[in-house]
């Protein structure tokens, strides 16, 4: 099974900046791995390593913010359609960097 973090932490202050990249090396250290930006997964090999990670990911949530997470199947996870927009035509290729009056 897959364990599925989704979060949105402030980073206003400080001391949210602190906590955000706090947080972002705990599930780094911990083996998540980036799905998007602020969505992260792990693999647990069972009922129980996944509730052991649910209870760590508890111990270390933010004080601010918002921290979510889901346990799929390892079939849910295969079965992820990943869909990408249109690419990006016009690329502004340039080394100007002054604004002209």
């Amino acid at each position: 099974m897959r364990i599925l973090v989704f979060f949105d932490l402030p980073t206003l202050t400080s001391n949210d900046g602190k906590a955000y990249r706090g947080f972002h090396k705990f599930l780094i250290k911990n083996g998540f791995i980036m799905q998007q930006y602020s969505v992260y997964s792990k693999l647990a090999l069972n009922g129980t390593q996944a509730e052991s990670v649910k209870a760590l990911l508890r111990k270390n949530v933010p004080q601010n913010g918002l921290v979510q997470c889901i346990e799929i199947t390892e079939k849910q996870y295969a079965d992820i359609e990943y869909m990408a927009g249109k690419g990006q035509t016009k690329i502004l290729d340039s080394d100007k960097r002054w604004t002209e009056y």
